[in-house]
């Protein structure tokens, strides 16, 4: 617990705007944790975040509702459910009534299911499903009363995507600014961009140093494709990046 409050702690004073707290590995293949065993992971962290920091405002990277709403009762603000409120019915109405905010992201099956999915590589394939899977939840969203402004769109790079997919994705990311949205994308250290840049590295290293270059490449595409929030491990990197990204923006205008 205590390194997981210590990195919260740097993050926030890092200069990060939002801190996600998360108790479940989402990796390809891993084991899922009962909304119990998330929570005691999970709340002693956002309490002593909260406690150290009052003013930081924190997101949970969760899709059991229960957590949710301890998480909510808690002092969080967001919820980040991976899922895109397919995984738990509950948690819809618990975000509607809490008012928290609702980061929606777009998951294709489960992760035990991912390796083995029917492709979906080109583009004409990967950004229509994403698209229309948004739209649906959005609908699911709307309909139980969470407000449109407390919403912001994830089309979830990795989560039932594999390999190039997730770059056709972020070529095409900038039609989800049709859904009308703020868009988050998450990429930082994920396996995709770890594949493009395997040949170009000599020697064994960890997975954050191995990625970190080719994760500020990714944050900066994003941004340029039209990204508004950034979910990232390396917060001055992706300052950086976005702010690099930012100007080049400009400069186009």
């Amino acid at each position: 617990m205590e390194a997981s409050v210590e990195a919260a702690l740097a993050a926030v004073d890092g200069g990060a705007d939002i801190v996600d707290l998360g108790a479940e590995s989402t990796r390809p293949e891993s084991e899922a944790a009962s909304a119990e065993e998330e929570q005691g992971r999970l709340l002693p962290v956002l309490e002593a975040l909260l406690k150290e920091r009052p003013g930081a405002i924190v997101s949970v990277d969760t899709y059991h509702a229960a957590t949710a709403r301890a998480a909510a009762a808690a002092g969080a603000e967001i919820v980040n459910d991976v899922s895109g409120l397919l995984w738990d019915e509950g948690m819809v109405a618990v975000v509607a009534v809490t008012g928290c905010g609702l980061v929606l992201m777009h998951t294709r099956g489960r992760s035990k299911e991912w390796r083995t999915q029917p492709a979906l590589e080109p583009r004409e394939v990967v950004v229509p499903v994403v698209m229309g899977g948004l739209r649906k939840q959005l609908v699911v969203a709307q309909d139980a009363g969470v407000a449109r402004e407390k919403i912001v769109v994830d089309p979830g790079f990795g989560f039932g995507k594999l390999g190039r997919e997730n770059f056709v994705l972020l070529a095409g990311m900038e039609e989800l600014q049709k859904l009308g949205y703020p868009v988050l994308a998450g990429v930082s250290r994920k396996g995709f961009l770890g594949e493009a840049v395997r040949g170009l590295q000599g020697r064994d290293m960890a997975v954050g140093e191995a990625r970190l270059m080719a994760t500020v490449a990714g944050n900066v595409a994003a941004v340029l494709q039209g990204a508004h929030v950034l979910r990232v491990h390396d917060v001055q990197a992706a300052r950086e990046a976005a702010a690099v990204a930012d100007e080049v923006l400009r400069g186009s205008q």
